[in-house]
């Protein structure tokens, strides 16, 4: 553990070295370190995101090779091949299939909305000097470009951030004709799914779409998803494929994707008309600009460079990347997905799918599926666990608008999970379920019901209570509070106080429940008393305006039912423990004892036991540094800054190698790629720069003394907090608004 200086500017009582678990500096150094910061007033220049751009200078294969760009709903994995042309998968993120039983885990259940290719003729991008593929973070935008010197051609590819529409422009050096095709696999019906369908005889236009099969799920019935081409002087070549009329040194395409629940054709093209229109009433001019401010303004939230120390440009790079994939995917219908997001490819071999079952009488054959870029491993519904990790780092980067997606999933659940509850238990309340698609629903569970991975799992209500805390921590946001976080979260109390009853202490006794995935049917488990804790401690803590007497008073009535803990000894001291005795078979490979540490933030440096998470994070069973693991995250919470270190660097260089882009993380636990490793990656390198307590916000409270870094990130009560650090020495620093520098506690690098 590193020490703490307490950097105040009031009279306000620093934290004491036995709150910190550490010891204060001596007077000299404190007093050397206030003189070098005080009179910072503004912090320089970072280094620049134009730094990082995505750069390659020869063309790609195939999808393996794709730049990744998108507007937040609509995405693409885009890429150039050797022949010139432009290639890319469009996806978006309400792109259901309606396949709710694939065998497996496998799915085609959020698909592709299609595949176009770019064509220029005479292609200038064939064999050319000088050719670059280029990835414009700044502006989201791909560019390709190459020719000699003064005679440079240009194919810039991006997504309206503004509006749904996908726009291609060529700026060449000579006049070219340019071909717009669609590209469809979807050809054939197979088990999991049906054929696209091209609208014949459309007028200097191609449109196309998938209609939902699914004919149970009201959600889901008549959901139509498709997209139309059209471009200034491209004239149809049969129903696929548009094409220059002439030939012009600047030719333009633009693409709009739709999907709308629709009984019949007639009336999703209509919708899609009407959207087209919609679209281009804005001028192509005003739309770029307004593009290019959104994305200014995104880069402009937070940021994290770290500019020396061991792989501190490859983490870097992890970390920009990654917070740029969320930016693509995150402002959708539904939340982003762990398996793959919208940036799912097509592989060559396929996933063979083998039938376990041991009586050979009954044995079936195994089930090989097609690995097209539909396709994703671990299907087509929600996970919790898994998705959580995407968004816990947004608050801290101040993407608060790419969270909404999440919020509002689970919100929208609540009534019907609340109704089933009634149903099935006959008490008020609600949970949500591990797994679920994004309409939610549950499944009756009683004591008798078998044990299984997900079956007695309550605890996803109470993590995403703590994070709807959290959010209304940093944005002050008290609609939200009243319509989502309340609502939620009482719901959440309110089923465990009602679902479970109290032992001969009056303390409620919840049994049986599972310990997250790892252990099944326990007595008591950690992960559940913690978050029960940490949510109704949360709710006591809120403004008197948002809740009512009777509120408060049963939430201060079931916290004093809490039992304590779970607490036991292992090798001679005193640690937590997942769950009350007896053992119990483990069936993952987790550990629930720590979600004291994170999720649920009871231990960590400066409070109270803190021996007791230590003991418990040294003991740990599983060490691992991808997918979903979160020891990264807890170990920077602990201060354990050698752990934390590693693995983050494990997280944000854990590239899939077959795949160009630097951002594509294999498949850990999940699918490529990976989104839990990325999160967990962003997630981990804030904690280590950026911790709060309460008003209190630690500095650098697992931070390596060999990595400069220049930072600007989001903390509790609107503040933005930004600096320097060179050597271990915070260098220059700003605190917005300037009255909360004195909650600042700054902690000296190991």
């Amino acid at each position: 553990m590193t020490s703490l200086i307490d950097f105040a500017d009031s009279d306000e009582e620093a934290l004491t070295p036995a709150q910190t678990q550490s010891q204060t500096l001596p007077v000299s150094k404190i007093l050397q370190t206030l003189a070098f910061v005080a009179c910072v007033t503004s912090i320089c220049a970072a280094p620049s995101i134009d730094d990082y751009n995505v750069v390659w200078d020869t063309p790609s294969e195939n999808a393996f090779g794709s730049m990744l760009l998108g507007n937040g709903d609509i995405a693409l994995n885009a890429w150039v091949e050797p022949s010139g042309d432009l290639v890319f998968y469009i996806a978006k993120s309400d792109a259901w299939s309606g396949d709710l039983t694939s065998p497996g885990y496998g799915a085609y259940g959020l698909i592709k909305v299609g595949r176009l290719r770019v064509s220029l003729a005479p292609n200038v991008f064939a064999g050319a000097p000088g050719f670059r593929q280029e990835l414009r973070l700044r502006e989201g935008v791909f560019e390709v470009s190459a020719g000699p010197d003064g005679r440079t051609s240009r194919l810039k590819l991006w997504v309206d951030a503004n509006r749904p529409v996908i726009m291609v422009e060529a700026s060449c050096a000579e006049p070219v004709r340019m071909k717009v095709s669609l590209e469809s696999w979807r050809t054939v019906p197979t088990p999991w799914l049906g054929t696209d369908t091209v609208v014949p005889g459309q007028k200097n236009r191609v449109v196309w779409f998938y209609k939902c099969p699914n004919k149970e799920v009201p959600e889901l019935v008549n959901l139509t998803t498709g997209a139309a081409i059209l471009g200034d002087g491209l004239v149809n070549e049969g129903d696929f494929a548009l094409k220059s009329a002439e030939p012009n040194p600047v030719q333009r395409a633009s693409i709009y994707p739709f999907t709308a629940q629709c009984p019949t054709a007639r009336e999703w093209i209509a919708g899609l008309d009407a959207r087209i229109a919609a679209t281009d009433a804005r001028s192509r001019g005003d739309a770029w600009q307004a593009h290019k401010e959104w994305w200014m303004r995104f880069w402009d939230r937070s940021h994290i460079f770290i500019t020396s120390g061991e792989k501190s440009r490859d983490v870097t790079v992890g970390y920009l990347l990654q917070r740029f994939k969320n930016a693509c995917t995150g402002r959708g219908k539904y939340p982003i997905k762990f398996n793959g997001s919208l940036f799912t490819v097509d592989y060559p071999e396929p996933k063979v799918i083998k039938d376990k079952t041991k009586d050979a009488t009954r044995k079936k054959p195994d089930t090989v599926m097609p690995v097209t870029a539909d396709f994703r491993w671990w299907g087509h519904q929600y996970w919790f666990q898994n998705t959580r990790p995407i968004y816990w780092p947004m608050m801290a980067s101040g993407d608060f608008d790419l969270m909404q997606p999440f919020f509002k999933m689970y919100r929208d659940m609540l009534p019907r999970n609340k109704m089933q509850v009634r149903e099935f238990y006959g008490h008020d309340g609600a949970y949500f379920r591990e797994t679920a698609p994004f309409w939610g629903g549950l499944e009756k569970i009683t004591p008798e019901t078998k044990g299984g991975y997900t079956t007695h799992y309550y605890t996803p209500i109470l993590e995403y209570s703590a994070m709807a805390l959290d959010y209304l921590a940093y944005t002050g946001d008290k609609e939200f509070a009243k319509n989502t976080l309340i609502p939620v979260a009482d719901a959440g109390v309110t089923f465990y106080s009602e679902h479970f009853k109290r032992d001969a202490n009056g303390k409620l006794f919840i049994s049986p429940a599972n310990s997250i995935e790892m252990f099944w049917k326990v007595n008591n488990p950690l992960p559940d008393i913690a978050g029960l804790s940490y949510v109704l401690r949360g709710l006591l803590a809120l403004p008197t305006d948002l809740s009512t007497p009777t509120e408060r008073q049963r939430w201060q009535k079931m916290l004093g039912e809490l039992p304590p803990i779970p607490v036991g000894e292992c090798n001679g001291k005193r640690q937590l423990i997942p769950h009350e005795n007896p053992p119990a078979p483990r069936h993952n490979s987790e550990n629930p004892e720590l979600y004291a540490i994170y999720p649920f933030r009871i231990y960590g440096q400066g409070k109270p036991d803190f021996e007791l998470a230590k003991n418990a994070f040294d003991a740990r069973r599983f060490r691992r540094a991808q997918c979903w693991s979160q020891e990264a995250v807890q170990a920077a919470l602990m201060g354990d800054t050698a752990t934390a270190k590693k693995y983050v660097i494990g997280h944000l260089t854990r590239r899939d190698k077959r795949m160009r882009f630097p951002a594509v993380w294999e498949n850990g636990s999940d699918y490529i790629p990976d989104e839990d490793n990325g999160g967990n990656g962003l997630h981990a390198l804030q904690t280590m720069l950026v911790q709060f307590d309460g008003r209190r916000i630690l500095l650098l409270p697992a931070w390596p003394k060999d990595w400069d870094v220049d930072f600007k990130l989001r903390a509790p009560y609107e503040t933005t907090v930004a600096a320097s650090v060179r050597a271990g020495k915070i260098t220059e620093l700003t605190v917005t608004p300037p009255e909360r520098k004195k909650d600042v506690l700054i902690t000296e690098p190991k």
